[in-house]
C-alpha cells in the first residue's frame, strides 16, 4: 500500500509542477506577444478613425470620396508605420 501512496503522490506532485510550467509558459508568451497585439489593434484603429474624420470632412464639404479616400490611406500608412516600429524594434 505504501508504494503505490508513493506513486500516486508523485504522479500528483509532477501533474502541479507540469500546470505550474504551463502557467508560467503562457503568461510569457502573453508578455512577448503584447507589443504586437497593441500594434495590429493600433492599425485598424487608425484606419477606422482617420476613414471616419475623411468621410465627416466629405460630407461636410461635398467632396465625396476624396477626403474618406485620403483618411484611409493615412489611416493606412500610420498603422503600418506603427505595426514596423515593433516588428522591427532591435533585440536587447
Amino acid at each position: 500500500m505504501s508504494r503505490r501512496n508513493d506513486r500516486v503522490r508523485k504522479a500528483h506532485q509532477e501533474s502541479g509542477n507540469f500546470v505550474e510550467r504551463s502557467a508560467r509558459k503562457f503568461q510569457e508568451n502573453v508578455a512577448r506577444s503584447a507589443p504586437v497585439a497593441v500594434a495590429s489593434y493600433t492599425l485598424i484603429g487608425a484606419i477606422i478613425f482617420l476613414g471616419l474624420i475623411g468621410y465627416a470632412i466629405d460630407n461636410w464639404r461635398g467632396t465625396s470620396p476624396w477626403f474618406l479616400l485620403g483618411g484611409l490611406l493615412a489611416g493606412i500608412f500610420v498603422g503600418f508605420y506603427e505595426l514596423a516600429k515593433v516588428v522591427w524594434k532591435p533585440k536587447r
